[in-house]
Formats: structure tokens, sequence, C-alpha cells
């Protein structure tokens, strides 16, 4: 049997996946990422002849490819985030976002590598690796609680405190991650010493540099798809959908040459596109096809997760790994979170929900392959095991319940931002 038209087969049975799912199972109790997630286990599971079994189960054969993948997946979902963010920017009306970003997210790096520590006996270096990969809320899976898309009523847009804070948040917090990932890396020996001035110019500045080029870039879209004297060359008259990789890759490009963080480059980027120019129906047309996009990632991603759990990724599995992934995703995230938002403009029921909803994904399995990619850490088997399941867990239940308790605290006026 030749590979090339089996690939292309499931290639095009993907597709059609990804694009009749999501109304299929509209209104149910269960997610298109959780069914991808079932078939690719089952999948796994069969006795699939070469070349197509054997070793789904063992990441470190194809670190490149997870990464690179994760990575596309990753920087399509930061730009359509960006364009759908409505709110103005400031100190006090993205005050629950800097919460969890300021507090709650570093808290719960650390909780995470600590019980990682103390529960694993894994190393410095492995721990941190860990709580970092486990931090980030996912813009890919987060969509179902995040701002649905840029043509939508202020109720689900920029006045609700739940979507809003969970798309910025997912926005934000990948990029934000990168300096413990890196840090992490130079524990493990990839940096002969770790000092204040490395902290500074290999830590910090490359946030900074990452907002201004995100500025930059943004900007220089904005104004050729809205304030381009000439028609003709006005990009957001030609509704092409292409532009979204532009944005996606464009900032993220130009931010790693200069030595910024890419993934908040793109945000960024996105954020000064939307911001220039706010009800233009061009927002909905790179909307529309970011999210075409994103189903096909996460309808591969999640497949072929399921895939490699079924064909063996979770070997080896303990219990104290499972009660590990179960605290990070169930108890670490909602309680750091629940404690960041006190006395914020979020009231109780949704800052109890944005402190659950932290979906975790796309994020989890970019970091850990990049990592152990660059400069692996040891103790790479318990990572995977463990991020792998908290991402399955994830899946399966904030799969189940965002439809529901989204729509009962919409309907009782929750997500209102308090002031």
């Amino acid at each position: 049997m030749e590979t090339l038209p089996v690939l292309l087969g499931i290639g095009g049975l993907l597709s059609l996946a990804a694009a009749v799912l999501p109304k299929l199972v509209a209104d149910r109790p269960f997610s298109t990422p959780l069914v991808m997630l079932v078939a690719g286990t089952g999948l796994g599971l069969l006795p699939l002849p070469e070349p197509y079994g054997g070793d789904w189960g063992d990441p470190t054969g194809h670190l490149g490819a997870v990464e690179s993948f994760a990575q596309l997946g990753i920087l399509v979902a930061l730009a359509g985030a960006g364009l759908s963010v409505d709110r103005p920017f400031g100190l006090r009306t993205w005050s629950s976002t800097w919460r969890l970003l300021g507090l709650a997210m570093p808290v719960s790096i650390v909780a995470v590598a600590l019980l990682g520590w103390w529960w694993l006996g894994l190393g410095a270096a492995a721990a941190l690796l860990l709580g970092a990969a486990l931090a980030p809320t996912d813009p890919v899976l987060a969509g179902d609680v995040g701002v649905p898309s840029p043509d939508v009523e202020p109720d689900l847009a920029r006045d609700n405190e739940i979507r809003f804070t969970l798309t910025t948040e997912a926005g934000l917090n990948d990029g934000l991650a990168m300096p413990f990932v890196l840090l992490a890396l130079a524990l493990a020996g990839a940096r002969a010493q770790i000092d204040a001035g490395w902290v500074a110019t290999g830590l910090v500045l490359p946030l900074l540099i990452g907002v201004a080029v995100g500025l930059l870039v943004g900007r220089a879209l904005g104004w050729a798809m809205f304030r381009m004297p000439s028609s003709r060359f006005r990009l957001a008259e030609y509704s092409d959908g292409l532009m979204l990789l532009a944005l996606a890759f464009l900032p993220y490009a130009l931010a790693e040459l200069v030595h910024g963080t890419g993934f908040l480059a793109v945000f960024v980027a996105a954020v000064s596109v939307r911001t220039q120019e706010r009800s233009h129906d061009y927002h909905e047309v790179l909307h529309a096809f970011g999210r075409q996009l994103e189903r096909l990632f996460v309808a591969v991603a999640l497949l072929g997760l399921g895939l490699a759990i079924g064909d063996g990724l979770l070997h080896g599995l303990t219990f104290t790994e499972v009660l590990l992934a179960l605290v990070a995703v169930f108890v670490v995230r909602p309680v750091v979170g629940l404690l960041s938002l006190i006395r914020s403009t979020a009231g109780k029921r949704a800052a109890v929900a944005i402190s659950f909803f932290g979906v975790r994904g796309i994020g989890t399995i970019y970091y850990l392959a990049y990592a152990l990619h660059t400069h692996p850490p040891g103790d790479e088997a318990p990572l995977w095991r463990i991020g792998a399941l908290a991402v399955a867990l994830s899946v399966l239940v904030h799969g189940i319940l965002a439809e529901p308790v989204m729509r009962r605290i919409e309907e009782r006026g929750a997500h209102v931002p308090r002031g």
C-alpha cells in the first residue's frame, strides 16, 4: 500500500471532521476536541501495519515535527484571539487578565514545580519545565469559552468578563511562559551561569522586544488594511482571509529575528489591528478563516495525541503522576486563579468560571517538545506522561462542561463585570 494516498485520504477525513463535527456536537455534552481525542486513542489501540504503526507512543523520535505543528496552531490561534478583543486597553479594564498573568500564572508554575520535585523526585530543571508547560491557558482549545468572533454583540465580547479574560489570558500567557521554560533549560545546564544580567537580557528583554515588534507590525498591517489612501491597495477591500497568516507569521518572524518573544508579538499585533478599526466587516472574514484553520489544527493535534496515548505514551504511568496531573489542572489553577481575582472586576460566579476554565492543550505540547528538543533536562518520560494526561483530562472535563456552564452563567447575567 502506497503511503502518500493513504496520508492524503487521512488528511481529507480530518478536514471533513473539522468541518462537520462542530455542527454535530453543538448543544451536546461533548466537544470536537474530545471526539478527536477518543477517536485517536481508539486508533492507537489498533495493530496498525507498517509504516503507520510503531512509535506513536514515543514522541522523542519526532520532537521537531511535534514542535513545529504545535507552533503553527498556536500562532493562528493567537492572531484570531487578538482580533476578537474589543475592550479598550487599560490597567483597570484588563485588570482580571493582569491578575491572572502576574499572580496566578507564576504561582501556579512554582506550585506544580514543587509538587513535581516533592512527589516525583524530579530535578529542578524538569520540575520547573513541567510547571511552565502546564501553566498557559491554551488559545486553541479555549475557543469554547472565549470571545466567539469580532462581530458578536458587546454582551459576548467586551462586556463579558469571563470570555474576555480567558481570551486575553490565553493570548498573552503563551509568550509569558517562555522565560520560565528558558530558565528551566538554563538550570538543565544549557547555560554555564545564571545571573541578574542574563535574567534581564535573556528573559525580560525579549518580552519587551516582543511587545514593541507586535505594536510596530500591528500598526503597519492595520494601516495597510484600513488606512491605505488608494482603495486598490487597501487590503480590507479584498476581503481575503489569507491576511490572517500574515498577521500570524510576520510579527512572530520579526520578533524572533531580533531575539524577542514571537508569541507575544503576534497577539499584540492582532490587538493593535483591532484597535485601529473595531467595526469593519473584514475582521469577521479574518476571524472566520482563522477558526477554520484552528479546527483543522485541533483535529490533527488531538487525533495525534489520542493516537500516541493509545499506542503507549502513558505506559508506566504511576498513581502519583495521575494525582499530579489532576491536582495541576483541577486544584492548583482554580484555587490560585480564584485567589488572584479577589476584589477584581469579575463577580464571584465569573471568577469561579474564569479560574476553572484554564484549558490545557497545544501550548503544553509545544513547550514540552521545544524544551526537550532544545536541551533535554532529563526525566523526559514522566514529563510527557503528565503533560499528555493533563491535556486529555482538560479536554474531557472542560469540553463537557464549557457550553452548559457558560450558558447558565450568561443567562443569569453573572458574566457582566462589576463597576
